[in-house]
């Protein structure tokens, strides 16, 4: 980070610390959103109202109202048609909490950063970046609501690619804040100063979270088609190292998006290459004479693989309890955030 985008060391420290915090509002954000939608809760909400929607029923009169609204929907009218008021509220707040957290973040964002341009804290580059990131928030906020979209009309579920999409836009803004905090609490030297064998593990630690990133969109798609539901056995997919019904769907592509055996062995197939791959990157860095700090990134990394690995193994085979499946959700937010630091720590030289 250019040091001409920082009054002084406090400002840098400040941004900081308000970047993560935001991180720490989307990861939270992530796991309520997972709750929302085992609980099949995210139809609850027929409206889009950024400002007013922030008010929820006050009265009687105005839960029923709402409740109404929610009658005239195809999930309602299919699925829960024997829905009484009192149901309809266990599933309203949790859509309504996980609407609530996304306004809280895009405060918690802007009105720091707004203090931040007008004290002239931050300027150059980095506030350029610091806007383009709002920016996504909004988007991520319209791609929420095209995404509830499609579950009001003749299919009471949502399109299980405008959920991968949402999913992945939350994951981007993610990395992006993390991304520059961490170049903020350690910012970048060059890379000339590095030793040999730096420059190998830098490209290994960054596909390595692109890969990451990828099973976090192919974990969209077991969402999105409720393919968690499905081969509830491991190692094996019900007998089978691959499944016998992969490419049962004409034409061959379409498997890859609407075959629950397809979509479910992708995600564990990228699941197994991590498996392998994390460990050797993990080998690799220690043989190099790293600052104790990139030496505990990797350690961190290689420890929410493997935790993130139990907690799929495990919600897969009790079928996705409601509990664990938001916990594994959140998981590829830690997963994801400890790649993003190992890949910003070999950025940086070893010591002599």
């Amino acid at each position: 980070m250019p040091a001409e985008a920082f009054s002084d060391d406090r400002s840098r420290a400040q941004i900081a610390a308000w970047l993560f915090a935001c991180c720490a509002l989307l990861f939270c954000m992530v796991v309520v959103g997972g709750v929302t939608r085992l609980t099949r809760s995210g139809l609850s909400i027929v409206e889009w109202q950024p400002v007013t929607g922030a008010i929820p029923p006050l009265s009687q009169a105005q839960w029923e109202e709402t409740f109404e609204k929610y009658k005239q929907t195809p999930e309602y009218q299919k699925v829960n048609h024997a829905m009484s008021l009192e149901e309809f509220k266990g599933i309203f707040w949790w859509e309504y909490s996980h609407r609530l957290l996304g306004r809280l973040i895009g405060l918690a964002f802007l009105l720091p950063y707004v203090y931040f341009l007008v004290r002239k804290k931050v300027r150059g580059p980095l506030a350029w970046k610091l806007g383009g990131i709002f920016v996504l928030g909004g988007l991520q906020g319209a791609m929420g609501w095209y995404m509830v979209m499609s579950g009001l009309v003749d299919d009471p579920r949502v399109s299980h690619f405008r959920l991968t999409a949402h999913l992945g836009l939350a994951f981007v803004i993610f990395a992006a804040m993390w991304w520059v905090a961490l170049d903020l609490v350690a910012p970048r030297v060059p890379a000339g100063a590095a030793r040999p064998g730096m420059a190998s593990l830098r490209k290994f630690s960054a596909a390595l979270a692109g890969l990451i990133f990828l099973m976090v969109l192919s974990g969209g798609l077991v969402a999105g088609i409720r393919a968690g539901y499905a081969y509830n056995t491991f190692p094996l997919m019900n007998g089978h190292v691959i499944p016998p019904e992969i490419f049962m769907i004409d034409p061959w592509y379409q498997n890859f998006f609407y075959n629950m055996a397809t979509v479910q062995f992708d995600h564990r197939l990228i699941a197994w290459v991590l498996a392998f791959l994390v460990p050797w990157f993990w080998i690799r860095a220690l043989r190099q004479p790293l600052y104790p700090r990139a030496r505990l990134a990797c350690h961190v990394f290689l420890a929410a693989l493997a935790a993130q690995i139990a907690l799929g193994i495990s919600t897969l085979l009790l079928v996705v309890p409601v509990g664990l499946g938001a916990a594994h959700q959140g998981g590829a937010v830690v997963l994801f955030a400890a790649a993003l630091w190992a890949a910003h720590e070999m950025r940086r030289p070893a010591p002599a």
